[in-house]
């Protein structure tokens, strides 16, 4: 019964409110401007997300174009340590006595890049090129750095 006093003294009997006293709503549900301003933090995260992925792809297929350099140029510098052949030294039909299966690479390298390899563009695609000159290029090595940075021992 203290209830319903207290209720009956604060409404007038139409529900209505009396004087200067106010009925307090609590709102639970979520404005529009907050819920833009959340997609919008969430869509700016994604987006450094697919622009950090993007970067760390292009930093790995770089890496992997080196690596497919550095397999080629060990593979001819153990073809010819394993038959003799000096520097500028010709081998008929070098590239193939290099790669190809059961040899010192198996398989063709493919530039991860869609880069194409020039074989031999130094010193010939025949000839054992010196200490430090590479036998392998790939034609990215300017605008995308598919480069050795010391080739000198190679």
């Amino acid at each position: 019964m203290r209830f319903k006093s207290k209720m009956h003294s604060s409404m007038s009997h139409t529900g209505r409110l009396r004087g200067n006293s106010r009925l307090h709503r609590s709102s639970s549900g979520v404005t529009i401007l907050e819920l833009t301003v959340v997609i919008a933090v969430l869509l700016s995260l994604v987006l450094i997300l697919f622009i950090a992925a993007r970067t760390w792809k292009r930093g790995s297929d770089r890496a992997m174009c080196i690596l497919n350099i550095q397999n080629v140029q060990k593979g001819v510098r153990g073809y010819s340590n394993l038959y003799g052949i000096l520097e500028g030294g010709t081998v008929i039909n070098l590239k193939n006595q290099v790669i190809g299966m059961g040899r010192f690479m198996e398989m063709l390298p493919i530039c991860p890049s869609n880069g194409t390899y020039a074989y031999g563009q130094a010193s010939g695609v025949d000839v054992i090129p010196p200490l430090g000159v590479l036998y392998l290029k790939c034609d990215l090595e300017v605008p995308n750095g598919h480069v050795l940075t010391n080739p000198d021992e190679w």
